[in-house]
């Protein structure tokens, strides 16, 4: 019998997103897999039942959930869900295998051996599963948006009949995938772009896309592709050149993350006190602590005279092209393992075996084992 693919409805408030697009369609087909799709589940992607070529489309999550032996999901499945899955099923999302230890018991529990797209190793092989990467570039391009729309000022420079006006300058803190698109992004607009990251070897990328990067002398290159925590003196030192920089911009973009840990601060208190009066505050990290003293996830609050946001879920804010690269991300990963409509694991395969979070009722990610160590 041939696998079957579960797409459920995301039921998360204000996730729009969906983890199969019909351009996928047939290349299931042609690996041999059958799609059920969960009623609505594409709506806030604006995708209608009809257009997900042929699949099959059922009024409830119980029995998809119940019936199929692959679930692709958005966000993490909530501990009914998980109760509807069939022994043995494989379930593939963003499962925040660093948060909620509930939610691993209830994967154990339910004998779901469950992938999670942040656990994917960081290696070439696997950049084209590379979910956070995809969605972070979404993230980086709605700072942007959101930024230039509060922004009291012109992004780029405009003549006009009486003189010149001259363009806002945008400060970029974090030159990962979320930072890059946020400075690229920026310059389309026409906005002076200068950007900052603590991984000296960002400097090259930074420049290539037209912005200065700037250099504070403190340098925290980490494992992974991400930074390592600065010591005391090395934030002071970053606090004390970053701040005349601050003190300057009109649209400050923090990008600034590390999943499974608090984001760094990195923007202190008297940093935004100096903030220019108008200045607008865009804090993507905001949902893991927040790069900037003072920002609060989901809200916007007025410091000073700077304007600080910390918006959530910004892929959903532009659900058809972030569900697009998602469910392209998904393919990628699981499509080489199914083979004539069967499922066939490799589990000695590298991003197999770094992604798996739970299998045959454990708990098998070490890193995340230990990071939960008598919560699970």
């Amino acid at each position: 019998m041939a696998v079957l693919i579960g797409i459920p409805r995301e039921r998360k408030i204000g996730e729009r997103r969906v983890a199969f697009v019909p351009d996928l369609a047939k290349k299931y087909a042609a690996l041999g897999a059958n799609i059920i799709v969960e009623r609505g589940a594409g709506e806030g992607s604006f995708i209608r039942d009809a257009d997900f070529g042929g699949a099959e489309i059922v009024d409830d999550a119980p029995s998809l959930f119940g019936r199929a032996d692959i679930v692709l999901k958005v966000t993490p499945p909530t501990e009914a869900e998980v109760a509807f899955m069939k022994r043995g099923a494989v379930l593939l999302g963003y499962l925040q295998p660093w948060q909620e230890p509930a939610r691993i018991k209830a994967l154990k529990a339910a004998g779901v051996e469950s992938y999670a797209v942040e656990l994917i190793p960081r290696i070439s092989r696997a950049q084209s599963m590379d979910a956070l990467s995809s969605q972070a570039a979404a993230a980086g391009y709605q700072c942007v948006l959101i930024a230039a729309g509060l922004c009291p000022k012109f992004f780029p420079m405009m003549t006009y009949a009486a003189g010149t006006i001259r363009p806002a300058r945008v400060l970029v803190i974090g030159a990962g995938v979320a930072g890059l698109q946020a400075i690229a992004t920026a310059k389309r607009l026409g906005a002076v772009v200068e950007a900052y990251d603590v991984r000296p070897e960002t400097k090259e990328q930074v420049e290539s896309l037209g912005a200065k990067f700037v250099d504070t002398g403190v340098s925290a290159i980490g494992a992974g592709g991400y930074a390592r925590e600065l010591t005391e003196d090395e934030k002071r030192r970053q606090e004390e050149k970053l701040g005349k920089t601050v003190a300057g911009c009109d649209v400050l973009i923090t990008t600034a993350a590390v999943p499974g840990r608090r984001s760094p601060l990195i923007v202190t208190e008297p940093m935004v006190a100096g903030m220019k009066h108008g200045s607008v505050v865009v804090d993507m990290a905001a949902e893991g602590g927040g790069n900037v003293a003072g920002s609060k996830a989901g809200e916007s609050v007025l410091i000073g005279g700077a304007t600080l946001v910390g918006p959530l879920d910004l892929p959903s804010r532009m659900p058809a092209h972030s569900s697009e690269m998602y469910a392209k991300n998904l393919f990628n990963f699981i499509s080489p393992f199914i083979k004539e409509g069967r499922l066939e694991l490799d589990r000695t395969d590298e991003v197999l075996s770094g992604s798996c979070l739970t299998r045959d009722g454990e708990l098998v990610h070490e890193a995340v084992r230990k990071a939960h160590e008598g919560k699970v």
